[in-house]
């Protein structure tokens, strides 16, 4: 299995990212909690944001549309201008916020990149993901960068198509199983699983994929060198 390209999803396999989104939504419930309790609050921003997604698509600014949406409805449009301006300072925070590598990463990209061909495959907004990157430290171990609005097997099937890859010379490292892991079993590629502390309730599913030859699930990424080096042993 020597892997034409190992692919890496970003927010929380790369980086720590859901924290961010956490502590603004907690935030966000203590500005509003004069106009309703906050379970409430919490729940109808959930509720926007994934009934947004297809709108407005993944990352901090659909998010931030997302509490100002909620804002005005939960308080019938009598939220204030300032209350508005301290969302947009939430948002503001999250895009210029440090990039906080994940445990393992650099010593682990050092190794494979010595043998294989690296790429990122994140959802979300070009706009924010490249800077992340970019800030991040580690953009130039990567030979390919895609930014896309889902992860579906069609997705991958067309990023496949462009760089000219057999699935089967695919894997695919990342923290959800729903959009990293399954799409990528189901064209026939490699999934290796590496569960982040916090998920987004959004990418979570009830069943995996388990007695897929194809699959894995590692505790953290400082293990994939040798899960890599064995599976090419076991190829030979």
């Amino acid at each position: 299995m020597a892997f034409d390209i190992i692919a890496f999803d970003a927010d929380d396999t790369l980086w720590h990212t859901e924290h961010l989104y956490r502590e603004a939504r907690d935030k966000f419930v203590a500005l509003l909690s004069r106009y309703a309790e906050s379970e409430l609050l919490g729940s109808e921003l959930d509720r926007t944001e994934i009934k947004n997604l297809d709108i407005f698509g993944y990352g901090v600014k659909s998010f931030a549309l997302s509490m100002v949406e909620t804002a005005i409805t939960l308080t019938g449009g009598k939220v204030r201008a300032a209350e508005i301006g301290e969302i947009v300072g939430l948002a503001r925070d999250m895009l210029t916020s440090e990039v906080r590598l994940i445990d393992h990463v650099r010593p682990t990209l050092d190794v494979l990149v010595a043998e294989h061909e690296l790429m990122v495959i994140t959802k979300g907004d070009a706009s924010e993901q490249i800077p992340k990157l970019r800030r991040s430290g580690i953009a130039g171990y990567f030979r390919h960068v895609e930014v896309v609005g889902e992860k579906t097997e069609q997705t991958y099937a067309g990023l496949l198509r462009k760089v000219g890859l057999a699935p089967e010379q695919f894997l695919m490292v990342g923290n959800s199983l729903k959009s990293d892991i399954i799409p990528v079993l189901a064209l026939g590629g490699f999934g290796i699983y590496i569960p982040s502390k916090i998920l987004w309730s959004h990418e979570s599913v009830e069943h995996p994929p388990t007695g897929n030859t194809r699959y894995f699930e590692l505790e953290h990424l400082g293990q994939l060198p040798a899960l890599v080096r064995k599976l090419r042993r076991s190829d030979g």
